[in-house]
């Protein structure tokens, strides 16, 4: 059974950098749509990045050209390099897994779709 875990999260000023982790309990090779989310405070969870297969990757408009996120399927791990922090990307981000179809939805949709979460680690951006 798929079991996710974060890692990386903390605070830093604004215009900073950050890179989260996830681990997986089991080889995701080619199988999973796989995806960092982010809910803020009184705020909806919504979608910041996903991918599929080796490198199609899709990315939230308010965070394209400054995230980035890879899948390396030898070490069962997602990450997601986050540079230029703003204020307005503290929240706490999850990474999440469905089947690989799910990358082919909206974003909105795949943080809806896409069970298997893990328990999120928070990233706080000073201004």
């Amino acid at each position: 059974q798929l079991q996710l875990e974060e890692s990386g999260g903390g605070s830093v000023q604004a215009g900073g950098s950050l890179r989260l982790s996830c681990s997986a309990s089991i080889n995701i090779k080619n199988r999973y749509c796989m995806g960092w989310f982010r809910q803020a405070s009184g705020k909806e969870r919504e979608g910041v990045a996903s991918i599929v297969g080796a490198d199609v990757a899709t990315y939230a408009d308010s965070v394209k050209g400054r995230f980035t996120i890879t899948k390396d399927s030898d070490k069962n791990t997602l990450s997601l390099q986050m540079n230029s922090l703003k204020a307005e990307d503290t929240a706490v981000y999850y990474c999440a897994a469905g089947p690989d179809f799910l990358c082919g939805l909206d974003l909105s949709e795949q943080a809806r779709r896409l069970t298997v979460r893990g328990q999120g680690t928070q990233v706080t951006v000073s201004s």
